[in-house]
């Protein structure tokens, strides 16, 4: 594995040990199949980004975001079009939404997978 890949990848773990109260109210919803029997993974990388969760099945990306996100418009922005060119649609929650009404959250994300994929890969491409 590359020295980058693998600088990424250890702090992916890092991340995993280290959630938010966000992150970790979210997880315990979305961990082993409880979503239509889905798999989510935690502090994903995708490219050159860590996702906090990822539903690779239905190409799903879900970020939780907290008040430095206020100021970071242009990045998430660009982060998004990274990932949409990937293949991936991009949900993103506040942190308080998610502590504060966990299951409107979830039910937001069931509601979003069940429309169709608004990034759909043209038949045989895939993306990273």
């Amino acid at each position: 594995m590359p020295e980058a890949n693998q600088t990424l990848t250890n702090y992916a773990k890092e991340l995993r040990r280290n959630q938010t109260d966000a992150e970790r109210v979210l997880w315990m919803r979305l961990r082993a199949r409880q979503v239509n029997g889905l798999k989510f993974r935690r502090q994903h990388p995708i490219g050159c980004y860590i996702i906090d969760f990822c539903c690779p099945e239905k190409h799903l990306v879900i970020e939780v975001d907290g008040g430095q996100h206020t100021s970071r418009t242009f990045a998430d922005k660009r982060r998004t079009e990274f990932l949409a060119q990937q293949g991936y649609w991009v949900l993103r929650y506040w942190n308080h939404d998610v502590l504060t009404d966990p299951e409107a959250v979830l039910q937001h994300i069931i509601n979003a997978m069940s429309d169709p994929h608004p990034h759909p890969l043209p038949e045989g491409a895939r993306g990273i």
